[in-house]
């Protein structure tokens, strides 16, 4: 979309925008979209051509200064985006077309609801249909298959609708926070099995000798962060096969983000054999990576949910969203809730039959989000 009032730059660098005109445009200190935070991948190489995730990031000007801006990427394969689309890729490789590049908006490997469109405050109606056509003209200039904005946020979400994007749904589990005076006030809402069982797990953990340290930017040591990337490189080895964060990145979020950060170590007989990394915004507590070098029974739930829990009660935060799937997390307290994505496809005959595959991909959403609520931990609907 083109408007003679303002100037448009794709930008391959976070670095080519000035840090305090791109964060006067993120709201509620949303950690992941800190220019910190995405300048601090590409620095340190956790994104690039290596990983398929390519910078080309829209930024919008008025009379020189930043009054739009949206994290975008020029992908080469799927990783790392949470939102499957690897049938769509064999439909387009049936027909003899290139999936690849498409474009994504999103905060690379990181499946979290959150801003997309950064506008400045009450010009949303103004300026995204300047993003969202920027977008499009980037995708239809380098024949890309289309343009997908993964885990936006309600009102961006309203928007991208109304342009008639197909749109995705999928279920995330979330703890909410009722107010809760401390743990055990959250524990009194669980049936007594739930109870029992979270109690059981936390006692494990202390009967095994296991020592639990909860640090931030201030207080986590050089050490404590190659400790940490030794667990996480560690884990995706052992599972995933393709770390992509490293002790550079950790340590350069920590340092800019200091209060955000949330790091737990478990210490075993003087040594450390465990770690879950989390960042707070106002409001939510994001869980996001774990890795352990020694099996000890229920620390992964200790140190991925139960910390966060008492941490999210502690300063007050609403919502702690600890990652995608898992439904290990029900028994825990969490809940099902919906997450949507959503996609401009270029080409005109894969339009229908793909608003088609997400129309009932949203009733099978429902349907299992509904099958879920019916198996709550809680002793009455509290939400």
């Amino acid at each position: 979309m083109s408007d003679p009032h303002f100037r448009v730059r794709i930008h391959q660098s976070l670095k080519e925008i000035p840090a305090a005109a791109w964060n006067a445009l993120v709201t509620g200190r949303q950690p992941f979209l800190n220019h910190a935070f995405l300048s601090a991948m590409e620095t340190h190489a956790c994104v690039g051509e290596h990983f398929g995730w390519v910078p080309a990031h829209v930024a919008v000007y008025e009379q020189e200064q930043l009054v739009a801006a949206m994290p975008l990427y020029r992908k080469l394969n799927s990783y790392g985006e949470f939102v499957f689309d690897h049938a769509w890729e064999e439909a387009w490789r049936r027909v003899g077309l290139n999936y690849f590049p498409k474009l994504v908006s999103a905060i690379p490997y990181t499946p979290a609801t959150g801003s997309r469109m950064l506008v400045a405050p009450g010009r949303e109606q103004e300026l995204f249909p300047v993003l969202h056509g920027s977008a499009l003209s980037l995708a239809r200039e380098i024949q890309g298959s289309g343009v997908h904005w993964l885990f936006p946020s309600r009102e961006e979400m309203e928007y991208l609708t109304e342009q008639k994007t197909v749109i995705r749904h999928d279920c995330q589990f979330h703890w909410c926070n009722k107010g809760y005076a401390c743990f055990d006030d959250f524990l009194g809402e669980l049936s007594a099995r739930k109870r029992k069982n979270i109690r059981r797990e936390r006692r494990k953990v202390r009967e095994a000798g296991v020592r639990l340290r909860r640090l931030d930017g201030h207080t986590a040591t050089d050490r404590d962060w190659q400790d940490f990337a030794f667990f996480y490189n560690r884990l995706f080895e052992e599972k995933w096969g393709m770390a992509t964060f490293n002790a550079a990145f950790f340590k350069a979020v920590a340092r800019a983000l200091p209060d955000q950060v949330l790091l737990v170590l478990a210490d075993l007989q003087g040594e450390c054999i465990a770690g879950a990394l989390m960042y707070a915004s106002d409001t939510h507590l994001y869980g996001r990576h774990w890795g352990c070098s020694a099996e000890i029974d229920s620390l992964h739930f200790e140190a991925c949910y139960y910390q966060g829990i008492e941490y999210c009660i502690e300063k007050g935060l609403q919502v702690f969203e600890p990652g995608a799937q898992g439904e290990h997390k029900l028994a825990r307290g969490f809940k099902p809730v919906l997450t949507t994505s959503a996609h401009w496809i270029s080409v005109d005959g894969f339009r229908e039959p793909i608003r088609r595959f997400a129309r009932q991909e949203q009733r099978s959403v429902s349907a299992y989000i509904a099958h879920m609520q019916k198996q709550s931990p809680y002793r009455k609907d509290i939400s």
